[in-house]
């Protein structure tokens, strides 16, 4: 069951270069919840992820478990068990499946619990362990997107930031990735912050969510209240 915030951000402002993007956003995310970020391209939800994991210069104040986190670098934050997919799957093409995961295992000790945790991610996606031995790059839209949430789970992470997991892929597929996303949570109780374009998947699979609009939260609430919620309907459901 969801309970205290594993990530909490306050004030946080982040851009790239002049252009200042993020202006002063809030929220929190509840250990074992996952929680969506909502909006329009260009709103901000991208960067919001990447100044949680220090990939963009940001200010304020972030939080994972109770302590500061905002001023240290990506690969520590990677450490203390932040995974982040990011849009377009980040794959390595030449490599091969196995090795692809592998590499999400990089900052991690002790060979036994990798190689049980490699048999885990196979457990969720089947067609990776049939796919083991080929090239990434050859593998479909859908396949290469179970491929980045598989190698980010091989992080054994506390808190994944996931990033358009949809863009690209068929409705069914979409449906078989956010039904494994929710076992994960549900089994494993790994948090997870979803930028998601497709507000009505979002919102379906989401505990809470957040609507952001140039750089601003302008709504939240849990996923239910902002599925009946005229404003969002309307502009994001379509209905």
């Amino acid at each position: 069951m969801p309970g205290a915030p594993i990530l909490e951000a306050k004030n946080l402002r982040a851009g790239y270069g002049r252009t200042q993007v993020l202006h002063g956003v809030d929220f929190a995310i509840e250990k074992g919840s996952i929680t969506a970020l909502l909006g329009a391209n260009g709103a901000g939800k991208t960067t919001t992820l990447r100044a949680v994991c220090a990939m963009v210069k940001a200010q304020g104040e972030i939080r994972l478990d109770g302590a500061r986190i905002d001023g240290r670098g990506t690969e520590d934050i990677v450490r203390l068990g932040v995974a982040h997919v990011p849009e377009g799957r980040g794959t390595f093409l030449d490599l091969t499946t196995e090795e692809n995961l592998r590499l999400g295992a990089y900052v991690r000790r002790g060979r036994d619990a990798i190689e049980r945790d490699l048999e885990r991610v196979f457990a969720y996606f089947p067609r990776l362990r049939e796919r083991r031995e080929q090239q990434a790059g050859t593998l479909s839209g859908g396949e290469q997107q179970m491929l980045a949430v598989s190698r980010a789970l091989m992080l054994a992470p506390k808190l994944m930031l996931l990033d358009e997991p949809s863009f690209g892929l068929a409705p069914l597929v979409v449906r078989e990735l956010f039904a494994i996303l929710r076992e994960i949570r549900d089994r494993e109780g790994v948090s997870m912050l979803l930028v998601e374009q497709n507000a009505a998947m979002a919102l379906e699979l989401a505990d809470r969510a957040y609507l952001i609009e140039t750089g601003r939260v302008v709504l939240e609430g849990s996923a239910r209240e902002l599925q009946s919620n005229d404003g969002v309907r309307r502009s994001y459901l379509g209905y």
